[in-house]
């Protein structure tokens, strides 16, 4: 399938709208081919002495032909505009789902602001272009064709004379488009690497303050502005000589068809009518031209969308899915578990077993694979070898709805949104709970006196507006808790922590005790920490390394063996019964 088929089938317009915008087309293409005959007529008529009644009943019909050519004209534009907005708001939808369902692997290989670019930039583009499309081209070519027949019915060598200018124009377009095409993909690849690193550069200008690197993202985003720049140049340059080139060759040819009227063959209306035939021919083509910068973005958006879409999901959905089991704590077990990015190795031969309820401690050293293991847990990977079950199914098997519903993850990287405190934790989806429940859980995890201490509760918006416009800023501690909350909504029977509390202080890290503990009570768990305080309460411990098990088993028993891995961790980190409550 061609990548562009994607792009076609989103973009397939319903036939009511067709039909409609058909019509308008047809009236607004036949309308102004009226108005010149009226032309013609008036100024026959007033050489040959016609009243001044008839003369005037010929303009009142001119200004009305005028008139409805202009009110169908923009009955044209509207429907055009809503056709071509309908089509590239499902196609924005589709890739927004596409890209949300690609692998981890792909969103590291493509920066925020490029996938901006592609879901909302590349798709503006696409719309520009279908209303252009079917304004400028569709719509102009009829009304070249129309003035073709009328030119040909008014004298065959005229007809034939402007058919061939029209042809050698056509040409010489074709011709400029090679040019004109290239230059505009160059000029938006560089505007999507500008955009990609401008965001880059926002997103890390604390650390890039903190660590003195200002001066080189400065550099590196006038280095990419520069080329952003000279690309665009480039193609505005090329565009704006094809327009010129197209006025001079106009203006040649309007001469050449007066010169031709003037032969006294024809009477002075018909020679006017001709005329303004010849300026209509001038109007398709202008357009056309004018379109030529839109229909090069439109083609390489067209081109770089259904690249997208075309990329395949690593984590394909299941031909028959089936869902988890619905209530209670779910069972886990990586089964000869191999995994490796691209070419590089980082798990094999993993073979561990929850019971439904028991907690996982995963430690090793950074690189080990213990957040691969986490996310292949939740299945943003699968598995190269071996299998990984949840609930006894195999996680291929399960439906994404289930699965999502019944694990849940929580990072330390919390991502809260500039929103109502309700939307930050229901994440935009009201089905998970009325206020009543959005309050208990709050209470739940230790955020009952907090949410207490907001200006409008609920109603809150987190992020950067002010107090008395009924925002609030958050702690990291905070943060955290309520990323506890949202997974405590979904009520899972797996939970992942993967570094929840690395980023927090000793005194903030006890303090999200208590909202922990209660969301792994009762719960299969997998629990990804440094510190080895953060493992106290699990009932297990696998110590990973160079993507194997090194050591597994529970947690008191691998802390009071003084030859395990655990315990030498243990004396690392300080005493055990600093840290653990094991001698």
């Amino acid at each position: 399938m061609s990548p562009r088929t994607p792009v076609l089938q989103a973009l397939r317009p319903r036939p009511s709208s067709v039909l409609a915008l058909t019509a308008a087309i047809a009236a607004a293409t036949a309308l102004p081919l009226l108005a010149p005959q009226l032309t013609r007529t008036f100024v026959d008529d007033a050489i040959g002495g016609a009243t001044t009644g008839s003369l005037a009943m010929i303009a009142l019909a001119y200004l009305g032909i005028a008139v409805a050519g202009q009110a169908v004209r923009m009955l044209t534009a509207w429907l055009a505009s809503r056709l071509a907005w309908d089509g590239t708001n499902r196609l924005r939808e589709r890739l927004a789902g596409h890209a949300l369902g690609l692998d981890l692997a792909f969103h590291g290989e493509h920066t925020p602001g490029e996938m901006i670019e592609r879901v909302d930039g590349d798709v503006v583009a696409i719309a520009d272009f279908v209303v252009a499309f079917l304004m400028d081209v569709v719509a102009g070519f009829l009304l070249l064709c129309g003035v073709l027949v009328v030119v040909f019915a008014v004298d065959v060598r005229l007809g034939a004379a402007l058919l061939v200018y029209c042809v050698l124009v056509g040409y010489g377009m074709a011709l400029a488009q090679r040019l004109a095409v290239p230059s505009a993909a160059e000029a938006r690849a560089a505007n999507a690497t500008m955009i990609g690193t401008l965001e880059e550069r926002l997103a890390g200008a604390e650390d890039l303050r903190a660590n003195g690197a200002g001066e080189h993202a400065v550099r590196r985003f006038l280095s990419v502005s520069a080329e952003w720049f000279w690309t665009g140049r480039r193609a505005s340059m090329i565009g704006s000589g094809l327009i010129a080139g197209t006025s001079v060759a106009f203006a040649a040819g309007t001469a050449l068809m007066l010169g031709l009227a003037a032969s006294g063959a024809f009477s002075v209306g018909t020679g006017v009518l001709l005329f303004q035939y010849t300026l209509m021919v001038r109007t398709p083509f202008e357009r056309l031209i004018d379109q030529l910068r839109q229909y090069q973005s439109a083609l390489a958006g067209f081109a770089r969308v259904g690249e997208l879409l075309s990329t395949p999901r690593t984590v394909p959905v299941p031909a028959a899915p089936v869902p988890l089991p619905g209530l209670g704590a779910l069972s886990l077990r990586f089964d000869g578990v191999g995994f490796a990015y691209g070419g590089a190795r980082v798990l094999s031969g993993v073979d561990l077993t929850l019971a439904p309820g028991e907690t996982l401690g995963l430690v090793g050293r950074t690189g080990a694979g213990k957040t691969t293991l986490a996310r292949l847990a939740v299945r943003l990977y699968d598995p190269g070898e071996g299998r990984v079950l949840v609930g006894g199914v195999d996680l291929r098997d399960v439906s994404p709805g289930s699965l999502r519903a019944r694990v849940s993850v929580v990072t330390q990287d919390v991502q809260l949104f500039a929103a109502s405190v309700r939307d930050n934790l229901t994440l935009f989806r009201p089905a998970l709970g009325d206020d009543l429940r959005l309050c208990e859980v709050l209470e739940e995890v230790g955020l009952g006196d907090w949410l207490a201490r907001l200006p409008k509760g609920l109603d809150t918006t987190l992020g950067n507006a002010s107090p008395d416009a009924g925002g609030s800023s958050v702690s990291a501690g905070e943060a955290q808790l309520l990323a506890f909350a949202r997974a405590f909504l979904t009520d899972p029977g797996l939970v992942v922590l993967d570094e929840a509390s690395s980023r927090l202080d000793p005194a903030s890290e006890r303090r999200i005790e208590h909202g922990m503990d209660r969301l792994l009570g009762g719960r299969t768990a997998i629990v990804i920490a440094h510190r080895p305080s953060s493992l106290a309460k699990v009932d297990r411990i696998a110590v990973v390394g160079d993507g194997r098990i090194l050591e597994y088993g529970r947690r008191e028993e691998l802390a009071a063996d003084p030859d395990s891995r655990f315990a030498r961790m243990l004396a690392f980190a300080g005493s055990a019964a600093d840290v653990g409550g094991v001698r």
